[in-house]
This record gives C-alpha cells, structure tokens and sequence, in this order.
C-alpha cells in the first residue's frame, strides 16, 4: 500500500517465490494470524556446556589460542548456555594468556581469568549477585517490586527483568510471584546463609 486515507492504492508487484525466515525473542508480541503464517515455527533453548565446549574450541582455533578440553569446558560451564557470551569469555581468557601462560588456556587459566571479571563458577556476573544479595539482606527475601529492586541496586527495571532475571529465574535463584520477585532457598545457599523457614 501507497500512501493512506482517502489517497491509499495498491501496487501490485510480480516476485519470484521466495522462503520468509522470521527469528523473534518475543513470539508473544506477534498477532496471532501473523504466526500462523509461518508453516513451521521452532522453538531454540541454551546450549549445554559439551556443545558449547566444541564451539570454544573452534573459536579458539580462529583466535590462534591453544585451549585444552578442561580450558574449554570452565568456559563453557560459566557461559550461560549461551555461544556469544561463551566466545567474549573466550577473548577476555585469550588476552589473559597471551600476557600470563605464553597463549594457552588452561582450566586453572580460566578460572584466573573469569574471576577476575567476576563470573563465578555458577555463571554469576556481579549484578546478578547484587540483585539476589540486596534481595535477602535488604528486603528479607521478597516479595519486592521490580522498581524497588531496580532502585535498590541502581540499574533500570527493564534490565532486570530483560537481561538479568531470565538466567536467574531459569537457574532456580528467583521466582517471580503476584506479590513481586521472591529470592529461593538456591539464592541463600549461594551466600553461606540459611533459607528462613516457610509459613
């Protein structure tokens, strides 16, 4: 359609046939005759730390980086499931060696370099800890908003809920309730405390 209103016309225009790929995070959004279009509609989940171990290994190859198979797999296990962040990881591991281990990545390499970014064994950034932490020490665990929570930690709430939550929530240390977000008895154990007792 050209223009609108009262102007609106129609071009139509001859095309060879052609095979329309569509790739949303946010299948929700879409109409639901616009999905029903699409003949096949497949669903893509995290990787597991084996298959992401292969595609640091070949990464590393393109990088010019020797990397080990226990190298490889401490990457693979803190990437989140994800080979984007797996291969940043990788680069960050890859300037570590080239300064400390003469360009090879171990697996104690690994853990030297990823703690230095604060990525914990669990895949943990250090915003993630601080929204669980300032969720039990400030707020006794929940429930809290997602603005107090934003507030509280000083990042935006659609961040929190865009960037952060997903790996928390999919990893069992935050629940989402009608009240608010609910730190679980997995987020106490990962600081040492003691989940209080349910009512």
């Amino acid at each position: 359609m050209i223009d609108q209103g009262p102007n609106a016309r129609s071009v139509r225009l001859n095309i060879q046939p052609f095979t329309l790929i569509g790739a949303t995070t946010r299948a929700g959004m879409l109409s639901s005759p616009l999905r029903s279009r699409f003949g096949l509609v497949n669903r893509l989940d995290y990787y597991d730390a084996a298959t992401l171990k292969t595609i640091i290994k070949r990464s590393a190859g393109i990088l010019n980086v020797e990397i080990d198979e226990e190298g490889a797999m401490e990457i693979a296990s803190r990437s989140r499931g994800t080979p984007r962040i797996a291969n940043n990881l990788l680069r960050r591991a890859r300037d570590y060696a080239q300064v400390k281990a003469d360009n090879h990545i171990t697996r104690e390499l690994a853990d030297q370099a990823l703690s230095l970014l604060d990525i914990d064994n669990d895949g943990l950034e250090e915003m993630d800890k601080r929204i669980l932490s300032c969720m039990i020490e400030k707020f006794g665990g929940g429930p809290v908003g997602l603005n107090s929570l934003s507030v509280s930690v000083g990042e935006e709430a659609d961040t929190i809920e865009e960037v952060y939550e997903p790996y928390l929530i999919q990893e069992g240390y935050l629940q989402r309730t009608a009240q608010g977000r609910v730190a679980t008895a997995l987020a106490y154990r990962k600081f040492g405390l003691v989940p209080p007792e349910k009512t």
